[in-house]
């Protein structure tokens, strides 16, 4: 196990190191300069000089060869320093620490929703199979499957927000400031953001829990006499949730990469909206900070998932 795991945080590792150059190189390939289109919307171009310029560029590290410009940029965030925005003069880590929470919470709450609720109703459907909550399972799943985040925020704010008045449309409040109000105004978001998991999950559990119930083990079981409830508990649902953990690791992925839609379609002053926003500004920094903190969540991720394989099953070894 420890061989295993030093191993796969060392893939880790190298995973991060080839997604932060790609994303840097790609990012500094766009066309643009982020200075220029900063001081562009401050309409302040003509009141610069060359060189004082030439000294933010200095202040900003711009100056530098791409190569240098890289190193000192991962040699900062050893040091714990992602760098210095150009389009909001702030640190990074400072801007990420005001958006990832409001990101982190909608995410939490999709992800224990997809999660949860997928696991029960396709329980239900496999265990039903058939009959019309099974057929209706299955409609949903195709239909939250093949839905995209952002068709469905607009739908949900024509319908809930503008025709029926029942949420707010826009917007964010923490809970601790006001629960209730912040609760009205995540509904929205926190449904489309897990919508997609949701469907995959349950689609999965049902073609799962399907399959796991055709297993000798369970045809002895049933000739024992044990009760189906006990049969489904002890018996078929530990082991019918191995490749369903597959898919919930993966919607992780989904749900903080759809984030960067839903947050702009609800307004949600989120990481994803930054990240828009900084990418619209070529504001290398930035884009390049959230999308190597997110690689490492999604990394580890992906690290938990495959080590609960052998909690679930016993005989999966990791030699």
């Amino acid at each position: 196990m420890t061989t295993y795991i030093i191993r796969r945080l060392l893939t880790a590792v190298l995973v991060i190191v080839l997604v932060s150059l790609a994303v840097f190189f790609v990012m500094h390939l766009l066309p643009g300069d982020p200075l220029m289109i900063h001081l562009g919307e401050l309409d302040d171009v003509g009141n610069m000089t060359e060189k004082m310029l030439q000294e933010l560029r200095h202040e900003f590290g711009l100056d530098k060869p791409l190569p240098l410009q890289y190193v000192s940029w991962m040699a900062g965030i050893f040091r714990g320093d992602f760098g210095t925005s150009v389009l909001y003069r702030e640190k990074v880590a400072n801007l990420m620490l005001e958006c990832y929470p409001v990101t982190v919470h909608l995410g939490i709450l999709a992800f224990l929703l997809s999660g949860f609720l997928g696991i029960c109703i396709g329980l239900l459907a496999g265990l039903r199979r058939g009959q019309w909550i099974d057929q209706l399972t299955t409609v949903f799943a195709y239909l939250g499957v093949a839905t995209p985040s952002f068709w469905l925020g607009i739908l949900m704010i024509y319908v809930i927000g503008l025709k029926l008045h029942l949420l707010p449309i826009s917007g964010y409040t923490p809970p601790t400031s006001d629960f209730w109000q912040s609760t009205r105004q995540i509904v929205m978001p926190v449904i489309c953001l897990s919508i997609h998991g949701l469907a995959s999950t349950a689609r999965q559990m049902r073609t799962s829990i399907i399959e796991v119930m055709h297993r000798d083990y369970i045809r002895t079981a049933w000739a024992k006499g044990l009760a189906k409830t006990d049969i489904v508990r002890r018996h078929a649902l530990k082991n019918s949730l191995i490749p369903v953990i597959t898919v919930i690791g993966f919607n992780i992925r989904v749900i903080f990469g759809g984030s960067v839609i839903v947050e702009t379609v609800f307004a949600v002053p989120g990481v994803g909206r930054l990240l828009v926003s900084s990418i619209f500004g070529h504001d290398y920094v930035v884009v390049q900070s959230i999308t190597l903190v997110l690689a490492v969540a999604i990394v580890l991720t992906n690290l938990i998932v495959d080590l609960s394989y052998g909690w679930l099953d016993p005989k999966i070894r990791y030699d």
